[in-house]
């Protein structure tokens, strides 16, 4: 299996999301509050059901993620003037300095993973990933719109 490009790739990402997990929690967020307060901040206004296409969850749980981060005071509702059923949803002040923090966390992250790798080498490994996302979402079924809409890896925190 080491030499799955598939797996290798679903194991980075497991591994990224662990470490992203561990930062959080210690901001007072979860890894999943992160990356949705992450898709909110890139794209301003965005609705429900595109953060849960992004996440990949059902729509009523990410309906209770925004509930808790609403709570929280980090995210506001807000009605949506073309359509009353749709909620557009924006970071707060707050949730701004706390993805600042979070950002700051992330990079020591990216530092990690990249540990030994040169300017070079991180340029190709961006752009060897550009490349097989570019091929992977060619022709993507109607029910991915939402992904493309977010640019979803583009919209995870990066170095």
């Amino acid at each position: 299996m080491s030499n799955n490009v598939a797996f290798l790739a679903t194991d980075v990402g497991r591994l990224f999301r662990k470490r992203f997990n561990i930062v959080a929690r210690q901001l007072g967020v979860t890894g999943a509050q992160w990356r949705m307060l992450a898709a909110i901040r890139r794209t301003p206004g965005i609705n429900q059901g595109a953060i849960a296409a992004w996440l990949e969850v059902e729509a009523i749980t990410a309906g209770r993620m925004i509930d808790r981060l609403e709570k929280a005071g980090l995210v506001e509702r807000r009605d949506d003037p073309s359509d009353r059923r749709t909620w557009r949803l924006y970071l707060t002040t707050e949730a701004d300095c706390q993805m600042d923090r979070l950002s700051g966390f992330a990079e020591v992250v990216f530092d990690e993973a990249l540990a030994g790798f040169s300017d070079s080498e991180h340029a190709t490994l961006r752009a060897l990933l550009d490349r097989v996302r570019a091929n992977l979402s060619r022709n993507m079924p109607d029910d991915a719109a939402p992904l493309a809409e977010l640019g979803a890896v583009e919209s995870m925190p990066h170095g």
